[in-house]
């Protein structure tokens, strides 16, 4: 299967959503964070610092449940700024 590049806004989309991982796990052990959301912690690492753009929702979902994230919060920033966001 022949996987199509992600296009430069959904890598960005993607490096603002990492950050807000990161800045809300704050500091916690990742592989405690990771053990927690039922991923390694190789691939929280991967989402935070961006090179999975575009992880799964249910793994998103499983990440702040178990930073105790909003799932609106990882929208918006996904999202990026008020005027390039879309309804949902």
């Amino acid at each position: 299967m022949v996987r199509i590049p992600l296009s430069p806004e959904q890598v960005e989309a993607g490096r603002r959503l990492g950050a807000v991982l990161r800045a809300a796990r704050a500091g916690r052990d990742p592989e405690i964070v990771a053990r927690d959301a039922r991923i390694s912690p190789e691939t929280l690492r991967k989402i935070e610092v961006g090179r999975i753009a575009s992880p799964s929702f249910g793994t998103v979902l499983q990440i702040c449940a178990a930073l105790g994230l909003p799932v609106s919060e990882a929208v918006d920033a996904w999202q990026g700024d008020r005027e390039h966001r879309v309804a949902i």
